[in-house]
């Protein structure tokens, strides 16, 4: 089997998900590591049996056709138009950048060089979400009507390291969390037409409990709750909330309600989880899963879809047109909630193949 070798950009908390995971696909062979501190990608280089290097000796190895962006978001849009502008395609971690501005940049640059652009998250292809796929294309549910999508917590500055980032331009919870929920939303149910927000910064500063910083005080630059509603093409409204200032709820990840039964879609930011299924007075009942990528963290899957696409000749699902849909979704609550008024989407981007149901872990198609 011919494998696609891939290079990784960044260095910091996520990577080790992302390097353990591609050891769990045949077709990718990870070749080398590198971040702009050399120190941290020699760790992490010694950990995984890679050589650690500087991001301009990586960019130069002729070994190397797909290069993982795991930058701080910030950095997202550079990094990748330097792998692009190296002949290489990328796949970034969420979102593709900090507003679709940026995002254009690197889109129209792909497609000038006839690269390929993938992006985080990559969640919707687990077994959890693609059983939920399935028995919505299966008519199990009928006609997706009405929805909702709830991720809620009391932010990140109690166990993050280097919290800060969270609440500069470029995070809060909808850039941050956002991405989980309307992708996975968006292979469910289709495009999304159109968007109404409402917005809120409860606080101008936040306190760090965690180490190393615990006492200090961090600035928030950005609005830490956000609510709306999401208008399909299809026809169905989806209710959302995305919220680094809710102390505890228990509201479910993702609802999806038909005109013949509803459905619970487990965490989108985990790969399995729950899937459930009720009718009308009926009660919930557990859906066996139909697909791997269940149990356990499959960071790379996007990756590695990329990677079969190249060696197939296909699309790749996780990929750089639908992050830039959900990224000018995302977008488009702040602009509601600044201007009192619905914002009409103009991307559209098609609903990403589903997995063929039966495959284990390990494998695509």
């Amino acid at each position: 089997m011919r494998k696609v070798g891939i290079g990784v950009i960044g260095c910091g908390n996520i990577s080790t998900k992302y390097l353990e995971a591609i050891r769990q696909f045949p077709m990718v062979e990870l070749k080398a590591v590198a971040d702009m501190r050399s120190a941290a990608a020699e760790k992490r280089g010694a950990e995984f049996g890679v050589p650690g290097l500087r991001v301009g000796e990586l960019l130069k190895r002729d070994d190397v056709e797909i290069v993982v962006n795991l930058t701080v978001p910030l950095a997202h849009t550079d990094v990748s138009l330097a792998v692009l502008n190296a002949g290489k395609h990328v796949h970034s971690e969420k979102p593709l950048g900090i507003n679709t501005l940026e995002a254009r940049k690197v889109m129209d640059l792909a497609a000038q060089k006839d690269l390929r652009v993938g992006c985080a998250p990559d969640t919707f292809l687990g077994g959890g979400h693609q059983t939920a796929r399935k028995l919505i294309d299966d008519g199990a549910i009928g006609t997706p009507v009405a929805g909702s999508a709830f991720f809620g917590c009391p932010g990140h500055e109690s166990w993050h390291p280097a919290p800060g980032f969270y609440y500069l331009r470029g995070g809060g919870p909808m850039l941050d969390m956002g991405p989980y929920y309307i992708t996975d939303l968006v292979q469910l149910l289709g495009p999304v037409a159109g968007v109404m927000g409402s917005t809120a910064r409860p606080r101008s500063e936040r306190f760090v409990t965690s180490q190393p910083m615990n006492g200090a005080l961090i600035p928030v630059e950005v609005e830490t709750h956000v609510a709306g509603t999401l208008e399909f093409e299809s026809g169905a409204v989806v209710s959302i909330t995305m919220s680094f200032d809710v102390p505890q709820h228990t509201h479910s990840p993702i609802e999806i309600h038909g005109d013949k039964a509803s459905l619970l879609v487990p965490d989108p930011n985990k790969f399995g989880g729950e899937v459930k299924i009720a009718k009308p007075r009926g009660s919930w009942e557990s859906v066996t899963l139909s697909h791997g990528h269940a149990d356990g963290e499959f960071r790379s899957i996007g990756v590695a879809d990329m990677a079969a696409a190249i060696i197939a000749g296909r699309p790749h699902r996780a990929s750089g047109a639908l992050a830039f849909h959900v990224l000018e979704v995302m977008e488009a609550f702040q602009k509601s909630a600044d201007e009192g008024r619905r914002i009409k989407i103009e991307s559209r981007v098609e609903r990403p193949a589903p997995l063929p149901a039966g495959r284990t872990t390990g494998q695509i198609d």
